[in-house]
């Protein structure tokens, strides 16, 4: 494997490949990189845990970091996303771990450079990274994946998570259902009402109001979002008895979610936050020894 850039690119063999080297990392330990590798992060957008989980992931597996902020670079005197990659790879990197604000900013790139590129979140488009953390948080609770009802309720339109996991779960055997406000459906069939879903779903995965991705404000207020299209304590009860919570984070409290279910029983919140170094890990071992 050479990059890592959508979940449509990785054939389910090559998801369970994933998850399972990720399940050993985190059974035996990560295991460091036998030979020098060196990598840099570059986020053009705001990021708390897939920038740090990566960064984890790196010092666990031994590889060289080499530091890089777009807010001091280049990139604030006109210089393309291109002429930044192939400097870096001019420079001697050996993969770029990168966010951009740009659906699909990784397509011009792939037949004119040689480093490896791993997505880390590109707009509205995809985020495996995070849908295989998603993925193995689920494969870690119920074994497999062959049935299961999972729910992605929120702003389903404007989420790179929604898509990576909808392609994803399907093709593993999930049956997977949208929920959220008719106006942030987007291309996908979605119901608008908690009842007809809640109580039969296993795993109930909110999505963060993305109001940075607009064109206009929704005119709902939080308190009017949450009545009708988050997760209430009341909502809760009527869940299975062992389906779980999930949510990619940052977290909007008493929005998405109500705040005393963060870190209730059912929660696997914080849970797909650690789960997130092991798959990154497993990530950045697979793609640095398939370039030895």
């Amino acid at each position: 494997m050479k990059h890592l850039l959508s979940m449509k690119h990785l054939s389910t063999d090559e998801i369970m490949m994933i998850l399972e080297r990720a399940e050993q990392f985190k059974k035996y330990g990560i295991r460091q990189t036998p030979s020098p590798y060196i990598i840099s992060n570059l986020f053009f957008e705001p990021s708390t845990r897939t920038k740090t989980s990566f960064e984890m992931a790196e010092l666990k597996l031994g590889l060289d970091v080499l530091p890089f902020e777009p807010g001091f670079s280049s990139a604030l005197k006109g210089e393309s996303l291109y002429d930044t990659v192939k400097t870096l790879e001019a420079i001697g990197l050996d993969a770029l771990v990168i966010r951009h604000p740009e659906d699909g900013y990784y397509e011009p790139l792939l037949d004119n450079v040689n480093v490896s590129l791993i997505n880390a979140g590109d707009g509205s488009g995809q985020h495996p990274t995070q849908s295989l953390l998603d993925l193995y948080t689920i494969k870690e609770e119920f074994g497999s994946f062959e049935g299961l009802k999972v729910l992605i309720a929120g702003d389903v339109a404007h989420s790179r998570v929604a898509r990576s996991n909808a392609d994803a779960l399907k093709r593993l055997g999930a049956e997977v259902t949208f929920l959220c406000p008719p106006e942030w459906a987007g291309e996908f069939d979605c119901v608008n009402c908690w009842d007809e879903v809640i109580g039969t779903s296993d795993v109930v995965m909110l999505l963060r109001v993305q109001h940075e991705r607009h064109d206009e404000q929704t005119s709902m207020t939080k308190e009017s979002y949450h009545a009708q299209y988050g997760l209430t304590v009341e909502r809760e009860t009527m869940m299975k008895e062992k389906a779980i919570i999930m949510h990619p984070a940052p977290v909007n409290r008493d929005v998405e979610i109500a705040d005393s279910l963060i870190e209730c029983g059912r929660s696997r919140i914080f849970k797909q936050v650690e789960n997130g170094v092991y798959v990154r890990a497993a990530i950045l071992d697979m793609i640095s020894k398939g370039r030895q």
